[in-house]
């Protein structure tokens, strides 16, 4: 203790823990990397879905399945997936109904 209080006159910083890291509620969830080369599934969704729309749908499938629940730094990613998704679909609806329409 008296090493603490010498570090602390020295202007060093004093490392405080309330226990084992292992014992706290979220038992380390959130110490490992996310999926998907650090991402997580609903970024790389968000990009790939440029590329492949389906993979929006996919996210937004995750995303109403509460997919993440199992690691809630999913869920903005899963969120804009789902939103690139309804924009997606707006706009292939109002792209067929020109061509459909314009066509008579």
């Amino acid at each position: 203790m008296n090493e603490n209080l010498e570090e602390k006159k020295k202007g060093k910083y004093i490392l405080i823990r309330d226990g084992d890291e292992e014992d706290n509620e979220l038992g380390g969830l959130f110490y490992k990397p996310l999926p998907c080369f650090g991402f997580g599934i609903g970024w790389l969704s968000f990009l790939v879905g440029f590329v492949f729309p389906f993979a929006w749908y996919f996210a937004t499938f995750l995303y109403l399945t509460n997919y993440y629940r199992r690691d809630p730094r999913e869920r903005s990613g899963l969120a804009a997936s789902a939103i690139a998704a309804l924009i997606f679909s707006v706009a292939l609806v109002i792209t067929v109904l020109v061509l459909v329409f314009s066509c008579r």
